[in-house]
């Protein structure tokens, strides 16, 4: 059965993949089947777990073993990996069946599908792992996949971008994490998950000397772990690829941004605590990085006009938060507000789709308006996600993220106290831009074509269903788990997730002033009304305000990205791009090494041969006079070489010899 949970999605990937061109669109009934057959069994396998706190880890055979290194093809199920297990094969499940609808005019449905299969495989992956050389596995077939997915409709000029764009942001990442997985094979001479935590606590103070400096190595090790999730999270630095990446289809960019490749780093941090807390360096680091990150993703969503590009923002933000919630040593926190955000940002997501398939695949938001009756089911679970998205009381968003604001202040240093305040102002800017879009796309007066506008309609059963489900999820399944996940007492993680007793602050959250813990609903109630009072009663005097030069300053910093991605092709890519062409290209393959090679030697050999056209004559003498200088050149040549006594006689003797038998 445990294998099964892993494997069926493959299954249902070769079988798609081998035959979805014979049966067509029968073919995603099988891959469809094949994911729900697996969420059914880890469903299955964490009610087990709830009620026996069993671990269970299955070893499939021996991968390699080499200079004393073994590392085998095993899994491992403890109470981390059944979350990511029946998030990531639920929100799966909805997408293949809301893709079977959302995608059934494209004629390659079968590979999309396909795709898809072999996403959650190599996701649960993995996370199901017992070794870190397994995990990477996973991790780059998860980038592979999300390249396919991403580029599905290869003829578009911005998908191709988009996806190569997303490969090679993801190798910057995956750089540092190989870098560390050396640095932990070189430091515990193995990558099992067992061996590596057992045995780096005694290993903590070692140092690295150079240049006069001591680097200490554990450091160093999870900084480069931290580096490398950064990349697949989205975090600051390493964000670009991710709105980009809104231009695979939909049903893509619930899949990737929901519950899947995403959270993979914060899976990571959450696998690694055992690593993480022993090096407060590193801690500190993924604080001010994830803080960062969600003030910089909240604030550049106040001003996109891309439908699903606000919604993307808001995921990286949501990254954020999770991000800094592992640094603050709240690693059950961050898992459980990863499980609650899978729910809610996958209904975004499909609903946002829902609209777009309605308008006519219409995207920008400035040329919606007017939808709230003509589509009030798809209004009504976009309205359910936006509140779990901003934290709205006893909604799911609200029992994980007031947790981590209320646990970032309570832990009562500078640093958590940094977090808390960039969190509580990213709260505020949350509700903004997700009220911004409730106006603009169902309340505010139609801004479109009248022909779209009034053909609007409501999606078939097969996307109103996942539609329905992850609504309700939105809307109960914080309130029930926040008591098994994160409740005072729980020991539902179990040796899955380590905390050392100094960093554990959730007991000190019933001890803050009531009003610090307010600052976060305040905001989010504040900016839900800014928002729409703005856009309800005061747009002339806004866009007034907008035309003045101090605030079109503050409108391009925001709107453009802070400048991220202008920096990067400026300063990176151009710079590459012109040391590849004039460097390499120009003065060294065509330069220096075409000079010396292929035209060089060709051109010296055809003047060698003119050369030696010269001396064909057809005149045996001359050719015969030609040999005997060569041979006279060859013996004196020795002579002076050997200057012994015996090569004359031999040479008289050879002489005498060939006239005698001439």
């Amino acid at each position: 059965m445990l294998l099964s949970i892993v494997f069926l999605p493959l299954l249902g990937f070769i079988f798609t993949s081998s035959f979805g061109f014979l049966i067509g669109r029968g073919a995603t009934i099988v891959s469809t089947f094949s994911v729900f057959s697996a969420c059914l069994l880890s469903i299955k396998l964490f009610i087990t777990l709830l009620f026996t706190g069993s671990i269970f880890k299955v070893v499939l055979g021996k991968w390699f073993h080499f200079a004393g290194i073994n590392i085998n093809w095993s899994f491992c199920f403890d109470q981390l990996t059944v979350i990511m297990l029946f998030v990531v094969t639920f929100i799966s499940t909805l997408v293949h069946l809301y893709s079977t609808e959302y995608m059934a005019e494209d004629p390659h449905l079968p590979r999309f599908m396909s795709y898809l299969s072999l996403f959650t495989f190599f996701m649960l992956i993995l996370v199901s792992s017992n070794n870190f050389l397994q995990m990477f596995v996973g991790w780059e077939g998860v980038g592979l996949s999300s390249f396919l997915l991403i580029n599905f409709w290869f003829t578009r000029i911005q998908a191709n971008k988009a996806a190569m764009k997303a490969m090679l942001v993801n190798r910057v990442g995956d750089f540092f994490i190989l870098c560390a997985l050396f640095g932990l094979l070189y430091l515990c001479g193995s990558l099992e998950y067992d061996v590596v935590f057992s045995t780096v606590p005694f290993m903590a103070d070692l140092v690295f000397k150079e240049l006069g400096c001591n680097f200490p190595v554990l450091d160093m090790i999870c900084i480069a772990l931290f580096l490398g999730a950064m990349g697949k999270s989205a975090q600051l630095g390493l964000h670009t690829w991710l709105p980009d990446a809104m231009e695979g289809p939909t049903p893509v960019s619930a899949l990737i941004h929901a519950a899947t490749m995403v959270t993979a780093g914060v899976f990571l941090l959450a696998r690694c605590s055992f690593l993480f807390e022993l090096s407060p360096t590193a801690l500190l680091f993924i604080q001010y990085v994830g803080s960062c990150t969600a003030i910089f993703a909240a604030s550049t969503g106040l001003f996109q006009n891309d439908m699903k590009k606000v919604i993307a923002y808001s995921t990286c933000s949501q990254l954020g938060y999770m991000v800094f919630a592992a640094g603050l040593s709240n690693y059950d926190v961050s898992v459980f507000h990863l499980s609650n955000h899978a729910f809610f940002k996958a209904l975004l997501f499909l609903a946002a789709g829902s609209v777009i398939h309605a308008v006519a695949d219409e995207q920008d938001m400035r040329k919606m308006g007017g939808l709230k009756n003509l589509l009030p089911f798809s209004y009504s679970v976009v309205v359910i996600g936006s509140l779990a998205l901003v934290g709205f009381p006893f909604l799911a968003g609200f029992y994980s993220k007031d947790v981590i604001l209320e646990a970032a202040f309570a832990k009562n240093t500078v640093s958590s106290h940094f977090c808390f305040y960039l969190g509580s102002l990213a709260a505020f800017f949350t509700a903004f831009y997700s009220t911004r879009l409730l106006f603009l796309v169902f309340l505010a007066e139609p801004n479109g074509s009248r022909v779209t506008t009034f053909n609007a309609h409501e999606p078939s059963w097969r996307m109103s269903l996942p539609l329905f489900l992850l609504a309700i999820f939105s809307i109960t399944v914080g309130y029930f788990t926040k008591d098994i996940f994160i409740g005072f007492g729980s020991d539902f993680w179990d040796s899955s997730i380590f905390i050392l007793s100094q960093n554990y602050s959730l007991r000190d959250i019933e001890f803050i002033n009531i009003w610090y813990k307010l600052i976060p609903l305040m905001l989010t109630l504040l900016g839900t009304f800014v928002a729409y009072s703005i856009y309800a009663f005061a747009l002339k005097e806004v866009y007034s305000i907008k035309q003045t030069p101090s605030f079109q300053k503050i409108y391009n910093f925001l709107s453009r990205k802070w400048y991220f991605d202008r920096v990067y092709n400026q300063n990176i890519t151009q710079s590459v791009l012109k040391v590849s062409l004039y460097d390499f290209y120009m003065n060294l393959d065509r330069g220096l090494l075409e000079k010396y090679g292929p035209f060089g030697s060709v051109r010296k050999v055809r003047e060698f041969t003119k050369y030696l056209n010269v001396y064909q004559s057809g005149d045996i003498k001359e050719y015969l006079f030609y040999i005997l200088i060569a041979m006279l050149v060859f013996i004196f040549t020795i002579l002076f070489i050997f200057k012994s006594p015996l090569i004359a006689p031999i040479l008289v003797t050879i002489f005498h010899y060939w006239e005698e038998n001439r």
